[in-house]
């Protein structure tokens, strides 16, 4: 599963330290009741370590289940999209499903790089929409987490709050 973070404020703060804006706050418990919805909690859950992307999850977990194991990875920040595919390959055979939470245009060019099947329209709505703050979408694939390449995955859902 691939998060973006929820709306951010702009502000004189580096961009690493810029917080949610007060859309994104009540935004980001919408995408977690989304990821809650799908009925499938992380095993793993791998974080950008920018100020918006942990608030997005704090907000986020709080809608599941239950919390899954968070790993924050200053990777994650303005990773191109062969840094996040090199990040999901360390990912542990023993995680079953994993939430990445980052930024574009990182985490859109990720989700269309590994989407080499999609149901339906999904993956021409995502496409369609630029991946908006908050937008979620859901791959599944087979194989080790060391596999994971272009076009391994199939897309399953994707949803953002005003798509």
């Amino acid at each position: 599963m691939l998060l973006r973070h929820a709306k951010a404020e702009w502000s004189q703060d580096s961009d690493h330290e810029r917080p949610l804006a007060d859309r994104g706050r009540q935004e980001a418990p919408l995408a977690g009741r989304r990821l809650a919805g799908v009925g499938i909690t992380p095993d793993l859950t791998l974080c950008s370590t920018a100020v918006r992307t942990r608030e997005t999850w704090k907000l986020v977990v709080s809608e599941l289940p239950q919390r899954p194991r968070t790993l924050y990875d200053e990777r994650i920040y303005e990773a191109s999209l062969g840094e996040l595919i090199a990040v999901l390959n360390e990912t542990p055979e023993e995680v079953r499903d994993l939430l990445l939470v980052g930024h574009n245009p990182g985490v859109h060019a990720l989700a269309d790089a590994l989407a080499g099947e999609a149901d339906g329209d999904i993956l021409t709505r995502m496409n369609r929409s630029g991946f908006p703050t908050s937008a979620l979408a859901v791959l599944t694939f087979d194989g080790a987490w060391k596999s994971v390449e272009h076009g391994v995955g199939r897309l399953v859902d994707f949803w953002a709050p005003h798509a």
